[in-house]
């Protein structure tokens, strides 16, 4: 292992407060692991506050320190990304900038990796004040991508962890846009183990994944892994079909055969089509997610843009 490098990737948005804490506990831990050389990968996607300034000061008096500055706001999976399609290096860490992710676990990681493991995944076990929201969330995101995918999902895992040079340069050959680089490893498979932590309070700032955030995320990450929802659809149109159907033959045998006048003709018709209605428009909403995922992948954007580099 003498001679070997391992990159710490810090996805950063409006965390100016905590990147110098952050920095001073990865610095801490290069000088217990004198083993291994080490640079800090800071990616930071398109920061309103100072973030830049204080990332690139600390760039300044450690050559150490690279800097990957988006031209906006693409997303942390796309900033993930920018940082992984731009290292080389014998191991990869991805740590967040706000202190959730205990830099000190990062000893853990490594031994793990030293033992054989490609990947090294970290799982919460608890989450100090998180709202019910979110941890009711969490619990509904994963119970439902492992009932439709076949990639199958561990309840808790976390973007940190840490990642052999085997996983990072196969890594690299995926080229879709909408992204969970978390779901993507789960499908690539290696020798992986999880290591547990609990995530301890922010000391600065708020958390940047909100609500809304986490919910598209969740919907890229089901059209990404299953094609169930497309295929739920289909299923929902036959088993209305099946019942109307049934209801229908009811309703004949009832007038005909039985000479009741127990249903109105219209009210079922209007009954019948509004549900049927629903189907279609049902149908034509997953379709469209699946259409629009097309259409994102053919017109080939560039999934960032990088302003500025600094110590490449």
């Amino acid at each position: 292992m003498a001679g070997k490098t391992i990159t710490i990737l810090v996805p950063t948005y409006n965390e100016e407060k905590n990147i110098s804490l952050l920095y001073q506990e990865l610095v801490n831990l290069t000088e217990r692991e004198s083993r291994y050389m080490f640079e800090f990968l800071f990616v930071d996607d398109g920061s309103t506050d100072n973030s830049v300034e204080v990332i690139e000061n600390i760039a300044a008096a450690d050559t150490r320190v690279k800097v990957l500055e988006l031209s906006r706001n693409f997303g942390k999976e796309s900033a993930l990304t920018a940082g992984i399609l731009s290292v080389e290096t014998d191991a990869l860490v991805i740590i967040d900038a706000d202190l959730q992710h205990p830099p000190v676990l990062i000893d853990t990681l490594i031994r793990k990796w030293e033992e054989g493991y490609d990947i090294v995944a970290t799982k919460r076990t608890e989450i100090k004040n998180r709202s019910f929201l979110k941890r009711l969330g969490s619990r509904v995101f994963y119970k439902v991508i492992n009932m439709i995918s076949e990639t199958k999902m561990v309840s808790g895992t976390t973007d940190f962890r840490l990642l052999d040079r085997v996983v990072v340069e196969e890594l690299k050959k995926f080229t879709e846009r909408n992204r969970m680089v978390r779901g993507l490893l789960d499908w690539m498979g290696f020798k992986k183990v999880y290591v547990e932590f609990t995530a301890p309070d922010r000391i600065y700032g708020e958390a940047q994944y909100t609500l809304k955030k986490l919910f598209k995320l969740a919907v890229d990450s089901f059209t990404s892994f299953s094609l169930i929802p497309l295929r739920l659809a289909g299923y929902m149109g036959f088993f209305i079909c099946i019942i109307f159907g049934g209801l229908f033959i009811y309703m004949l045998i009832d007038k005909y055969v039985l000479g009741g006048n127990t249903f109105s003709p219209i009210s079922y018709v209007i009954v019948i089509n509004s549900f049927l209605i629903g189907v279609v428009l049902t149908g034509l909403g997953f379709i469209a997610l699946y259409i629009g995922r097309i259409y994102t992948e053919v017109i080939n954007r560039p999934l960032f843009i990088v302003r500025k580099r600094v110590n490449f």
